[in-house]
């Protein structure tokens, strides 16, 4: 089949997947409200629905007062079962499949379960609603008159007791229909691949040969593999390489500090960006405009929602509301029912939302990724957009940070410390770090306060790492490439501490 006939067929069965979108849009609490009982009803008969007799529940109310609200401990032990194979523990048909999470906030790594139903439903529909908002978007696109460059996982998928473990893309990446992997590179065999410099060099290797016209992967993996490329190729931009390149398709950590830096080696102002919101418990939150920074909120991919505010989280107060209870620019934490048994699961994500008609979010941070040392409650939102201010009057191009407080000792007041590693230094860094302490001054009324006259906040310190740092302290704890991140803010020392060893 000719590529044109491809691109025109395939867009025109994308585009029909919007008038459920719309639908689900126009009856978001229906929608919910019959995923949320048909959830209840297919799992009836497992370990946790006879546990909370799921056959007599009638509505949202009577699940909300019988099932606990529960982070990964406490469905750790059952999880753990599951991985031994025993089945119709917390979902009825088999899990034989598990996300192992990136994260570097947990030395201990989770194993998030992944069903037949979210693999489907959930991961590979929202690959296509992608696809389908985009095209809507942009009708002259075209996308699929070439190839996707994907920026996976770099661990290959593990067996045990009949079960498969690995990171999330590494399973969608196995699992995946052959038409996907012929619209996308590298190959499943690279993408796999462990070792992640020579991954690196396989990948450039192939798509450079590829007319790639969209991008996909976590920003700061996806720079690194980019600026190795022009270097190798001794390009001074991408459309140098791939000329129909016309979108990047983002999600994993914020944008805001890497932006600058994808401007300037892809120099087009119609080239687009799309941002997505998905993590191992499942995909969550799609970009559905050109230029619009939130992104609207899927009901209809086998995930119930409900929210805790964030002056609730971890009190004796604290209280889960459905989506239609809540309210514009209120912080919440996320909580979750899924179609792979993960019953009023705490993601470990903050939000809020910008919009409610539809339901548009727009992440803030991680529950625990917040400097509160001192009441001043600085989250991820704060930090990025300071960092992006600064940036920009500075001219500086930021690769990775951290943030962690100086704790007070004896008469000595607080403060945080900083550290930073740069592509464009700043000329003067003590220019730069009061740029910075003003920034997050107008942004945060809290940390304000606390600066006030030094009150009980100092100054910050703010260190310049040397180059590879945050590269070698990932490679010390093996999370080199694809979805690993680095923590941002912290209310513990210990990653700054191990850090500032490295620089």
């Amino acid at each position: 089949m000719p590529i044109p006939l491809i691109n025109t067929v395939a867009s025109w069965l994308l585009k029909k997947r919007l008038h459920q979108i719309a639908l689900f849009i126009k009856y978001p609490g229906e929608v919910q409200d019959e995923l949320l009982m048909g959830l209840i009803d297919f799992a009836k008969n497992t370990q946790l629905g006879r546990q909370y007799d799921f056959k007599s529940m009638g509505s949202y109310e009577d699940f909300a007062a019988r099932v606990p609200i529960v982070n990964y401990e406490g469905m750790e032990s059952l999880i753990s079962r599951a991985r031994m194979g025993e089945q119709e523990l917390f979902w009825p048909s088999p899990i034989k499949m598990f996300a192992k999470s990136s994260g570097t906030t947990n030395a201990k790594s989770k194993f998030i379960p992944v069903s037949q139903e979210s693999l489907e439903d959930c991961h590979y529909k929202s690959s296509k609603d992608l696809l389908s908002i985009y095209l809507n978007n942009n009708e002259n696109s075209q996308l699929f008159t070439g190839k996707s460059l994907r920026l996976g996982g770099s661990k290959e998928l593990y067996e045990s007791h009949g079960s498969v473990f690995g990171d999330l893309s590494a399973l969608l990446i196995d699992n995946m229909p052959f038409w996907a992997e012929f619209s996308s590179t590298p190959s499943n065999r690279v993408s796999l691949m462990s070792d992640w410099d020579r991954k690196l060099a396989a990948i450039i290797a192939e798509s450079s040969q590829e007319n790639v016209t969209s991008m996909a992967g976590v920003p700061s993996w996806m720079l690194v593999l980019l600026h190795e490329l022009l270097e190798r190729q001794g390009h001074s931009h991408l459309f140098e390489v791939w000329d129909q390149l016309e979108v990047y398709f983002h999600g994993g950590v914020s944008f805001s500090p890497y932006k600058e830096q994808f401007k300037k080696i892809l120099p087009r102002k119609s080239f687009n960006y799309y941002e997505i919101y998905n993590a191992s418990e499942g995909f969550f939150a799609i970009q559905d405009r050109n230029k619009g920074g939130d992104l609207l909120l899927m009901l209809d991919y086998g995930i119930f929602y409900e929210f805790i505010p964030m002056d609730q989280y971890e009190t004796e107060g604290e209280t889960a509301i459905p989506l239609s209870q809540v309210q514009l620019h209120t912080n919440y934490a996320i909580v979750i029912t899924t179609n792979a048994g993960l019953w009023r699961y705490k993601v470990g994500d903050t939000m809020r939302f910008t919009s409610l008609s539809p339901y548009r979010i727009r992440i803030t941070g991680r529950t625990r990724h917040h400097i509160n040392a001192f009441g001043e409650e600085l989250i991820i939102e704060n930090a990025e957009e300071a960092l992006r201010i600064v940036s920009k009057k500075t001219q500086t191009d930021i690769i990775e940070y951290t943030a962690a407080p100086i704790f007070m000792k004896d008469r000595e007041k607080g403060g945080h410390e900083w550290l930073i590693e740069f592509r464009t230094p700043p000329k003067d860094m003590g220019q730069f770090t009061e740029l910075l302490d003003n920034a997050l001054k107008s942004l945060n009324s809290d940390y304000e306060a606390k600066r006030y006259n030094n009150m009980t906040l100092n100054m910050p310190v703010v260190h310049q790492a040397k180059t590879g740092t945050f590269h070698q302290w990932l490679a010390v704890k093996d999370k080199l490439g694809g979805q690993h991140k680095i923590p941002r803010l912290s209310n513990s020392r210990q990653y700054l501490e191990e850090l500032l060893k490295l620089s």
